[in-house]
């Protein structure tokens, strides 16, 4: 039975109960009917029971003229209400889809206002749910796609919920006639260039003379395949525990798996257990687009393959693949000479170089490898440093970034490794802390 409008702060509740003691709940308010009607829902709700503190964020984009008059008129709504409000004016950067920079920019300033402990709820309701899955399938999607918008999700520092997605679009609208409520109608919802407009004016209407409960029906859909990805995360969490090994190198705080032990499962694991991997760190390809995985997975010898992916690189060394970005992908510059070897040296896109115990005398330089370089060790004697490396398993991508020591010309050290890194004698390690920036999406 169609629940009735009576019934939507009663669910409204019920769906937000696991986050009654969020410090703080954000509306992401647009000033649509949406928006409004959720921002509405909320603030009545609060005035007999105990919610957590109310704030609206309006994001302005500045893409339209109209746009500039929303601010106002939800600082007025907010006023009404007693409900906190924020704007926060964003740059969209040009691009080839005017819909997705918009997004990232939106998404971007939730991410910045959202603390520890706090949530943003948006009022996407049933039938967005069922745009998205009928715009992801129409892209080709795979399951995690087409299981459509999540109910919730981490966001930054906190959760980003949507809890609307059981009501459709007519019991906003009918609860917003009954309240007398006012509502911005944005222009450009009404532009059919726009895909899922286009969709919504011009499809789905179609579908819905012929298949009534066509939004119901795909909204259905949408949360069997969010159950069905549910098990495949569960699959990958069960493939990746045995590759997801110590490896020597873990202090370099770069995420990397056991290429050797992926390969025993058939293509489609791997593909699911490295999508799985991956999913946090960086936007994924569509199936068409895993052939980098392949040449990644299937490199003999001496071969470096790299698979470049929208937010940084894997690359494979030392039987591992090596998830790389940010500081990782630019190269380190030129150091040269180190003028107080007692003080941590900072290192411009390549961590923090410390010198422990007491230094050699003279003058210090800290540089980085250009080949031929040789060592002395003292039982060795002087050791082709490439070999040294070879010998302990050294990754490629770091060889050309690790700190080395010089004392002149003559090469005293390699930052981190075992019985290259100082003397054991005189009592001084060369310590390198590399970069610690983020390694991927949040």
């Amino acid at each position: 039975m169609k629940p009735s409008k009576a019934d939507l702060p009663t669910r409204l509740l019920q769906n937000l109960a696991p986050w009654r003691n969020a410090v703080a709940w954000h509306i992401a308010f647009s000033g649509g009917l949406d928006s409004t009607v959720l921002l509405h829902l909320l603030a009545r709700l609060s005035q007999t029971l105990s919610l957590p503190p109310l704030k609206a964020i309006h994001v302005h984009h500045g893409l339209q003229p109209a746009a500039d008059a929303w601010p106002a008129h939800c600082q007025s709504v907010c006023d009404a209400l007693g409900v906190a409000f924020q704007v926060v004016r964003v740059q969209v950067r040009p691009g080839a889809s005017l819909e997705r920079a918009a997004r990232e920019a939106r998404y971007g300033a939730f991410i910045e206002a959202i603390r520890v402990n706090e949530v943003l709820l948006t009022g996407q309701h049933r039938d967005d749910q069922a745009e998205t899955l009928l715009f992801r399938l129409l892209r080709g999607a795979g399951v995690r796609g087409l299981s459509g918008m999540p109910q919730q999700r981490a966001l930054g520092l906190g959760h980003l919920l949507r809890p609307l997605l059981d009501v459709t679009r007519a019991e906003l609208q009918a609860y917003a006639l009954e309240h007398q409520l006012s509502w911005i109608e944005d222009p450009s919802n009404q532009d059919r260039q726009f895909s899922r407009n286009f969709l919504r004016h011009q499809v789905l209407p179609v579908m819905l003379e012929r298949w009534p409960q066509a939004v119901a029906s795909m909204a259905r859909s949408a949360m069997h395949l969010n159950e069905a990805q549910g098990l495949l995360d569960e699959l990958a969490q069960i493939d990746l525990a045995p590759v997801r090994t110590v490896s020597g190198f873990d202090w370099l705080g770069v995420p990397s798996l056991d290429v050797s032990r992926l390969v025993s499962l058939s293509d489609a694991r791997q593909r699911n257990a490295v999508s799985h991997w991956l999913a946090p760190l960086t936007r994924l390809p569509d199936s068409d687009h895993w052939s980098g995985w392949i040449d990644l997975r299937d490199a003999t010898g001496d071969a470096r393959p790299v698979w470049r992916l929208a937010d940084g690189e894997l690359h494979r060394s030392a039987g591992r693949v090596w998830w790389l970005s940010g500081a990782w992908l630019r190269s380190p510059s030129a150091v040269g000479h180190w003028a107080d070897p007692s003080k941590p040296l900072a290192l411009a896109d390549n961590g923090v170089l410390t010198l422990t115990g007491q230094a050699p005398d003279g003058p210090l330089q800290i540089r980085y490898r250009e080949g031929g370089e040789r060592l002395h060790l003292p039982e060795r004697g002087h050791r082709d440093l490439k070999r040294l490396l070879n010998e302990r398993g050294v990754p490629g991508f770091i060889r050309g970034r690790l700190p080395l020591l010089y004392q002149g010309e003559q090469l005293l050290a390699v930052a981190n490794l075992q019985g290259l890194n100082g003397n054991v004698r005189e009592g001084w390690h060369l310590q390198w802390q590399p970069p610690g920036e983020d390694q991927g999406l949040s």
